[in-house]
């Protein structure tokens, strides 16, 4: 089996709640706790379901002042030990944030979204050890390279540019970043949306159980056009519309348009196809 083969929806965006919930089992005495951050209101995220089915703690973080007000006027917020915090998530905030906030060492799960500097944010963590990291990837980025947008404190991915379509890191720039903290990789949802990873020291609870390792390209069609309205580009006109920005080959530590790094998918990628890495 693989993980995608676990997917179900039940607050997640796709199928992450039933990849996590598969998961915590299979791994005997995990934190009960968890962090997320890009969470919105918190009503569509990958770490609900445990909130509220098995109880977990949790810290949520989003940028937006209405969005947290929305949580903690939710019922969840006083049912449950939930915090919700607003800040905007830099590098060189995220490790005060969670000390402020009483997280450190071990956490059960930490779910990464914030559309943009995931790559260079997750690589700055270093105050919590979580068991299992959730971070989304931009597929569009292909599976070759160890791509990502260059770090900017101020990125928001909507106003970047229009398309929607720059912002993050490629799967291989995860997969390699990963290795480097101490973690696993394990696959990603068949949407080709979010990465799944485990940290070292448990990943002989979970690599055992998996026949394939398997990273998928996505088919979203949400790019914009410069009126604000949908494209539905697929395929490689996605990566033909944002291939005069500039990215980072984190190998070679370069900027560069996108179009200039030559093929950065596979045949598999170029097909829609997964790839196991």
């Amino acid at each position: 089996m693989a993980i995608h083969h676990c997917e179900y929806k039940v607050f997640s965006q796709w199928g992450e709640d039933g990849i996590l919930d598969w998961l915590v089992n299979k791994i005997p005495g995990i934190p009960r706790s968890f962090i997320e951050f890009g969470v919105e209101d918190y009503t569509e995220s990958n770490t609900r379901l445990l909130l509220l089915q098995k109880n977990w703690n949790g810290l949520v973080i989003d940028g937006s002042k209405k969005n947290i007000n929305s949580i903690k006027s939710s019922d969840i917020y006083w049912k449950h030990n939930l915090k919700a915090i607003q800040a905007f998530i830099t590098k060189d905030n995220i490790n005060e944030i969670f000390l402020d906030n009483g997280y450190k060492d071990d956490v059960g799960i930490l779910s990464i979204d914030i559309d943009g500097n995931d790559y260079f944010v997750w690589e700055s963590i270093s105050v919590i050890n979580p068991i299992i990291v959730v971070c989304e990837y931009n597929a569009v980025l292909g599976d070759l390279l160890a791509l990502s947008i260059p770090y900017e404190p101020n990125f928001v991915r909507t106003k970047s540019h229009y398309s929607n379509l720059y912002f993050g890191a490629s799967i291989w720039a995860l997969v390699c970043l990963g290795k480097r903290k101490g973690y696993t990789f394990i696959g990603t949802t068949s949407t080709g949306a979010n990465a799944f990873f485990i940290r070292n020291d448990h990943a002989d609870l979970i690599i055992p159980l998996l026949k394939n390792v398997s990273a998928f390209p996505s088919k979203f069609r949400e790019a914009r056009d410069e009126n604000g309205d949908l494209q539905f580009a697929s395929g490689n006109n996605r990566k033909e519309i944002i291939k005069n920005l500039p990215f980072l080959n984190l190998n070679t530590n370069k900027v560069a348009p996108l179009g200039s790094f030559g093929e950065i998918y596979s045949s598999s990628w170029q097909k829609g196809e997964s790839v196991n890495l």
